[in-house]
């Protein structure tokens, strides 16, 4: 069974982008703090219905709780070198505390 689940702050603002099928996609930066050392930082990828709540109610600093699970991906960058990226895909983000 593959599910992460991760609660966090927001290290800057959502981003979303349209894929050329015309679906939402947003990425953001996760920051989840380690048992007293530190904080680990995951890249996040929600699409469809949780790209747009998460565009339009989440920002830099928003405490949340996302569940999701853990995709590994490859790709050729500019330089044709292969990249392996490791990220969270999120199906369902919640608030941890109030707006101030």
């Amino acid at each position: 069974m593959n599910r992460v689940i991760l609660i966090g702050r927001l290290v800057a603002a959502p981003e979303l982008r349209y894929t050329q099928q015309n679906k939402p996609v947003t990425s953001y930066r996760l920051a989840v703090d380690r048992l007293g050392d530190g904080a680990d930082f995951f890249t996040c990828v929600a699409w469809n219905k949780a790209a747009e709540f998460a565009a339009e109610h989440l920002s830099k600093g928003t405490k949340i709780a996302i569940e999701g699970r853990l995709q590994t991906r490859s790709y050729e960058d500019k330089d044709s070198k292969k990249v392996t990226v490791t990220e969270i895909v999120v199906d369902r983000h919640e608030f941890c505390e109030s707006k101030k």
